[in-house]
This record gives structure tokens, C-alpha cells and sequence, in this order.
């Protein structure tokens, strides 16, 4: 048996409703031993007193976000706000066209590589002006140029990439764009198109294949903002992937527990459920193999989405489907019978509507207990979906994050101000009784769960407009949602989100009180670091 450890802290909060505050929390190889006060507490431990002033709450779970976000920032980065990176440094935001085109002509100048590859780009934030193809053709004519939206659902090119994905001036292809007068713009949306030029290029912002150092990047700003456990919601479980996920949980500096899952557009047919079963056998402490994503549309920002009546509240036509809906019931029905645990990307409330209808079909011919199917975003439902969602016994992990990001856009230019302010309706899912997880989608949005949890009790947009003041929540209601809330979506409460005996000794440690001050300052809450498995890494460590 190892050394025991009790960590002294100011307070601990634990979200276990049995004994919700402690003083003292002993632990022995990497799990929680005994939690209390000291009189609860082993006497033959070492006392480790550096937390006497800090604030201590189960490492942070982040239910949606991708790992490619540590691949990311080896590509320009063009988002909107502000954006801090790996290393800690902070990167402006880009207000203007003529800034995103200036940062992209650099690039150009400055790269060495194969590819000039860029991510976060988001027009709306700049009054529709969009990237063309004759912009990106003025940056390079003869390397490849792709910059990914920050939904991740969209993505503009040259014609070096058109040229290599063997697309000319009449090709007529589902999620190519054209401009009012028919050229090609450069735009490509849905997962076909974009696959596609990503597997021609071999590269870029957002491919797909992870190595360590990606995985190593990604877990350093996890550690930042207090995250110890995190899925990585769409993984093509290709073999170098799967080797960079092994290597990183057999590596004791990396301080993540890992939870993929495998994308199902990439595994048509059997093939799913046949790379899931191979490589469920790796699973590790750190690793958790077994559940698999589905996608059904795309962004409401970015007008991919599939919203049911009255549509988009400028006109555009309605979103995409990226599975066919007469298909999906067969893979749904042929994963859920197989034991295997779903997480569906819906975003419109017609995409919601889909997946409720064929889980209820489902789940009627194979019922299974305890399965909890995940509904990822789901950012529209109204009551009447969410008493069925409740009903079905299904989850949902909303996108908080979107009020404050999206939060005035959607109000002016997608849905209106009504159901706008109906967006991630976390009062409603939870007085339904739906266990609920919030996320950041990132890289989508930043990983920062504190913030995350600001955004659902808050409900501020990025003007400063409350939208939706009656769908907030609680600080604990909040903070329960991005612990042990996100950990029953993942099937990881028996082992993290609380601090209990037998779990893991994780634990994000606060420069203050979550609970003491004002909630409208909950995001600014400092992160000095993570505790893993019982052992300290501080938030600043290289």
C-alpha cells in the first residue's frame, strides 16, 4: 500500500449531497481514502498543508470537447475574442475581414510547412462578410489554404484545394457553396465535403489524427482551467490515435482522464461497432473506450442546423442533414442492442425532435436500463421534447456557452428574440428531472467549465444582455452540471465528479470560494491547479 495523504484545505466542496463540505481529505494510491474533518481522517498520514488557503471541488468534467483543440493551435488562430492558448499566452481576437486577411498573408509569408491551415473564422461577428475564394486564392496560389469556422462545420478554401479535390466551376456537390452570382465561393459545409479535403491535403487545423504532443497541449489547458477528466467527442479511432491515447495514459505528467468516442460518419455500415469492440480492450484507468458520437446537423450560427417552423429568422434555407433520417434508425438500433452507449450531436430542435422519435421506436423493441443516450447541444427543445426526453431516460449536455457567444446573433440574425431565449434550457431539463452536463464544445468555445457554469446561471450575452432569465440556475446546480453532472454522461460517477470515498483523488483547487461570492463573478474565479490522482499540478507548470 502507498503513503497516506490528507490534504488540508480553507474548504472542500464535494458534491456529494451526504456530506457536502469537508475540511480534510485523505488519500492513498490515487484515491480518496477517507473526507471530513480531521477527526475522520487517518492519524498515521502525512499532513500536506499547501492548500490551507485554497478552495478544493472535484476536478472538473468536461462532458463535449474535442482533443484536436491541442492540435489546433499549431494553426493560425482568427477567432472573434480573445483566446488564450497552451503555453498560457493569450491571443487577440480579430475584429475585422481586413485583420483575418492580414493575419492569413503573414502565414503565408512565414510558413514552412505544406499547408496553410487557420481555424475559428466567424463571420457572423463580422457583419456576414464572408471569406472567398478569391480571397484565399490572393494568400496562395500554389500551397493549400483552409480555414475552419468556428462551429467546425464549415470550412472556406482555395483552388489549390478545389484542384485537388477534383472540383471545377460546374461540379454541382451537396454543401458546396456558390455566391448570388453562381461562382464557386469557397465555402464547404456537411462531413463529406470537408473529409474530403482534409484527407486530400493530409493536413490541417482540424484533422482528425492526434498524437501525444496534441493530446499533451490539450491537457495543458485542461489543467488550466481545473479539468481532470474530459471527453474527446468525435475520435476516428484510427491506430495512430489510439496509440497516442495509450501512450498519454501511460504517461504520469499528463494529469487527464480520457473519454473518445468514436465518430460514427467515419465507420459506415458494421464498422462501428467492429473498431469499437477492437479497441475496447485498451480501456485504462485514464482511458475509457465504449461510447460512440452521432451527428445529425450541423451549427444554427452557421446556418447548418435543422430547425423545425418558423425556420431561420433570416430567411436562409434550413440546415443539413448529416445522416440521412430513414437511416438513422437502423444505426441507432443496431449500436443500442449491441450495449453500446450514444452521444447525439443535435443542435436544431428539428434534429432533437428526429432523435427523440427514433429513440422512443428503439428503446420500445430493445429497453435497456440505465443506457443513458446522451443528447449533445440540443439547444432548442421546448418543454414538450424534454418531457419526452425525461421520459426515455435519455441525457442532455447543453451548450451553455452559446448565450454568451452566439447568445446576441441568435436573437438578430437566427432565431429571434423568443426562442432565443429559450436556448439551453437548463432550468426546464432539470425541473424535468434530466440529468444534465454543460460543456464547452471546444475548441468550439474555450474550455473553461467555471465559465461555463457563469454562462448557465448568468445568462449573459456578449452585450450584456440577460436572454432568458427564467431558464437559469443555481451556482451548485451549475457546478454540479460540470462534475459529477458531465461524469453520469460519460458513465464515470462511480469513479469522479465527486469527492468520495473509493473515487479517484481529482480535484481542481480555487484561489476562492465558488460559493461566497457574488455568482456574476463566478467565471473570474482564479484556477491555481489540478489535483490527479493525489498528486499536485499546478495550473502554471510548463
Amino acid at each position: 500500500m502507498g503513503d497516506k495523504t490528507v490534504l488540508v484545505a480553507r474548504r472542500i466542496y464535494t458534491m456529494d449531497a451526504r456530506r457536502p463540505v469537508a475540511t480534510h481529505l485523505a488519500h492513498q494510491n490515487g484515491r480518496i481514502l477517507a473526507i471530513g474533518g480531521a477527526e475522520e481522517c487517518p492519524k498515521d498520514a502525512r499532513i500536506d498543508t499547501r492548500f490551507a488557503d485554497s478552495f478544493l471541488i472535484p476536478g472538473f468534467v468536461e462532458g463535449h470537447s474535442h482533443f484536436m483543440e491541442g492540435q489546433a493551435w499549431s494553426y493560425l488562430y482568427l477567432g472573434f475574442f480573445d483566446r488564450q492558448g497552451p503555453d498560457g499566452r493569450v491571443h487577440p481576437g480579430l475584429k475585422t475581414k481586413a485583420a483575418v486577411l492580414g493575419a492569413l498573408a503573414h502565414a503565408a509569408a512565414t510558413t514552412e510547412g505544406a499547408v496553410i491551415g487557420a481555424w475559428a473564422f466567424d463571420p457572423i461577428y463580422l457583419s456576414g462578410t464572408r471569406l472567398t475564394l478569391e480571397d484565399l486564392d490572393g494568400i496562395s496560389r500554389t500551397l493549400p489554404v483552409i480555414v475552419t469556422h468556428a462551429s467546425g462545420h464549415i470550412i472556406t478554401v482555395n483552388s489549390v484545394v478545389l484542384t485537388k479535390m477534383g472540383i471545377t466551376a460546374t461540379s454541382d456537390l451537396d454543401g458546396m457553396l456558390r455566391q448570388d452570382d453562381g461562382q464557386i465561393s469557397g465555402e464547404l459545409t456537411g462531413p463529406d465535403l470537408i473529409n474530403r479535403a482534409q484527407r486530400v491535403v493530409g493536413e490541417s487545423a482540424f484533422s482528425q489524427g492526434l498524437d501525444v504532443s496534441d493530446i499533451r497541449s490539450f491537457a495543458s489547458i485542461a489543467r488550466r482551467a481545473g479539468v481532470t477528466t474530459a471527453a474527446d467527442l468525435f475520435s476516428d479511432m484510427s491506430d495512430k490515435t489510439v496509440t497516442a491515447y495509450r501512450q498519454t495514459a501511460e504517461d504520469n505528467t499528463i494529469p487527464l482522464r480520457m473519454v473518445p468516442a468514436l465518430g460514427a460518419l467515419l465507420y459506415p455500415g458494421a464498422k462501428a461497432l467492429e473498431r469499437l469492440r477492437e479497441v475496447e480492450s485498451f480501456s485504462h484507468e485514464k482511458l475509457y473506450f465504449g461510447a460512440v458520437k452521432l451527428i445529425l446537423d450541423g451549427s444554427i450560427q452557421g446556418f447548418t442546423a435543422r430547425l423545425r417552423w418558423p425556420g431561420y429568422h433570416n430567411g436562409a434555407p434550413n440546415g443539413l442533414w448529416y445522416v440521412a433520417p430513414p437511416q438513422l434508425e437502423e444505426i441507432v438500433e443496431h449500436l443500442h442492442a449491441a450495449g453500446v452507449q450514444l452521444h447525439i450531436h443535435t443542435n436544431g430542435d428539428e434534429a432533437t425532435e428526429l432523435a427523440v422519435n427514433v429513440l422512443d421506436r428503439v428503446l420500445a423493441h430493445h429497453p435497456r436500463p440505465d443506457h443513458r443516450h446522451t443528447l449533445q447541444h440540443c439547444q432548442l427543445a421546448d418543454p414538450a421534447l424534454f418531457r419526452r426526453i425525461a421520459a426515455l431516460g435519455l441525457c442532455c449536455n447543453l451548450f451553455s456557452n452559446h448565450i454568451f457567444y452566439w447568445g446576441d446573433q441568435h436573437v438578430e440574425k437566427t432565431l429571434g428574440l423568443a426562442r432565443a431565449k429559450r436556448m439551453n434550457a437548463a432550468r426546464t431539463a432539470l425541473d424535468h428531472g434530466i440529468a444534465l452536463a454543460l460543456h464547452s464544445d471546444a475548441p468550439v468555445t474555450p474550455l473553461a467549465p467555471l465559465f461555463t457554469a457563469w454562462c448557465a446561471v448568468e445568462r449573459l450575452t456578449a452585450s450584456g444582455r440577460v436572454l432568458g432569465a427564467e431558464e437559469a440556475i443555481g451556482v451548485e446546480e451549475a457546478l454540479r452540471a460540470v462534475t459529477l453532472g458531465a461524469a453520469y454522461t460519460l458513465h464515470l460517477d462511480h469513479a469522479v465528479g465527486s469527492l468520495e470515498v473509493g473515487k479517484f483523488a481529482d480535484m481542481a483547487v480555487l484561489d476562492s470560494d465558488p460559493f461566497a461570492g457574488p455568482a456574476a463573478d463566478l467565471w473570474k474565479i482564479g484556477v491555481r491547479g489540478t489535483v490527479f490522482s493525489g498528486q499536485y499540478f499546478a495550473a502554471d507548470a510548463p
